[in-house]
């Protein structure tokens, strides 16, 4: 892209998150006026106008970045080895016996030094 094509499209860029920020505020406004209507109608219409909204953000340069990167966390997320059942278990027993043990220390420490000042305050 020239300098110019990619000047263009800042400006529309503008314009299409102004778009989407006046759809944002059309469909909270609208949510409070109809109140009084069911809830299922409210978030049907709720769920139109984000859709409408997004397909508006995704048509900018950031919209765009964003939809690339979400798309790579994913892939990134399916390389991730997850931890089975039981090694999840033991990690989380190894863990609540480690605070227990230091909790046990710090309960003796703070015996141990509230016992020294009582004897030396008196």
């Amino acid at each position: 892209m020239n300098v110019k094509a990619e000047a263009k499209d800042t400006r529309f860029d503008l314009m299409k998150w102004l778009v989407v920020a006046a759809l944002v505020a059309v469909a909270v406004v609208g949510n409070q006026y109809y109140a009084a209507e069911p809830i299922l109608y409210r978030v049907i219409a709720l769920l139109v106008v984000a859709v409408v909204a997004a397909f508006v953000a995704l048509q900018t340069t950031k919209g765009r970045s964003f939809f690339v990167l979400l798309k790579e966390a994913r892939v990134e997320i399916r390389k991730v080895v997850w931890p089975t059942r039981q090694e999840t278990t033991q990690t989380t027993l190894i863990v609540l016996a480690v605070v227990l043990v230091m909790a046990l220390l710090l309960w003796g420490l703070d015996s141990l030094l509230g016992w020294l000042v009582s004897m030396i305050v008196g």
